[in-house]
């Protein structure tokens, strides 16, 4: 496979496996982009949910649904720049809608607030597991948006990476592992919220999420390059052995 999850606006992926080269991309586009998606769907729903619950005494309902309203801003933006619906923010709009709701009918008790949090890291995890029997695994999505700059050259390129059996693979298995690891990581945390203090778990919960996500994402960059290079190698084994094949014709031939 193709080195999918390289850095956006970098070099393109060297083809492996007879599969197209990825198309030059847009530095600008991309960043742009980059800068859109982690500002709408991560840093502001953040801010928005911090200043209205410890600045202006909202409640934590309220609080996460009026910061909801960022990654709605984001796939109205994509829409209109794009002409197409962004998954990331669609996903992202669903966990924040989720946690509200689990925020207003569940128990209002510091202990209640942290199983909560990992029930939204456990419920990612279930998502990625119950879309493996999708036509198209969650990583696939995920991948494309940050994997290309969301132009239409390089989301046709990303879409026909699909009909490869490699790339295939490449993301069934990224998702299996992001799902099951984030469904441990969430049963991990409930037994912890029950077994240590709330001062400790306040302090230990955001790291052990941000530390899995982290993990991750440096297995996922080397698993994607370790697949590119299994595809290089075979290609080039694949050539080689053409390339005898022809000279023992070549040389059968002329021994006749």
């Amino acid at each position: 496979m193709s080195d999918a999850l390289s850095a956006p606006g970098g070099p393109p992926a060297a083809p492996a496996d007879g599969q197209p080269g990825q198309p030059a991309r847009s530095g600008g586009s991309a960043a742009l982009g980059w800068i859109l998606t982690i500002g709408l769907n991560v840093v502001a729903p953040i801010i928005t949910y911090n200043t209205l619950t410890e600045n202006h005494g909202w409640s934590e309902f309220t609080a996460l649904l009026a910061g909801s309203v960022w990654p709605v801003l984001d796939s109205a933006i994509m829409v209109a720049w794009r002409r197409k619906v962004d998954e990331f923010a669609v996903v992202t709009l669903v966990f924040l809608v989720i946690t509200a709701l689990v925020s207003l009918i569940g128990a209002h008790t510091a202990r209640a607030l942290l199983i909560k949090d990992s029930g939204v890291t456990g419920l990612f995890g279930l998502l990625c597991l119950v879309t493996l029997l999708a036509p198209r695994p969650l990583m696939f999505y995920f991948g494309r948006k940050f994997a290309t700059d969301g132009t239409p050259a390089s989301t046709a390129w990303w879409n026909g990476m699909w009909q490869f059996e490699g790339f295939r693979s490449t993301m069934r298995t990224m998702t299996l592992v992001w799902g099951v690891a984030y469904v441990a990581e969430a049963l991990v945390r409930i037994g912890l919220a029950y077994t240590l203090s709330t001062a400790t778990m306040v302090t230990l919960s955001p790291l052990m999420i941000y530390g899995v996500l982290g993990v991750l994402g440096v297995w996922t960059a080397w698993f994607g390059k370790r697949r590119a290079a299994e595809g290089a190698r075979r290609q080039a084994e694949d050539q080689a052995a053409a390339a005898a094949g022809a000279a023992a014709g070549a040389g059968a031939g002329t021994g006749a």
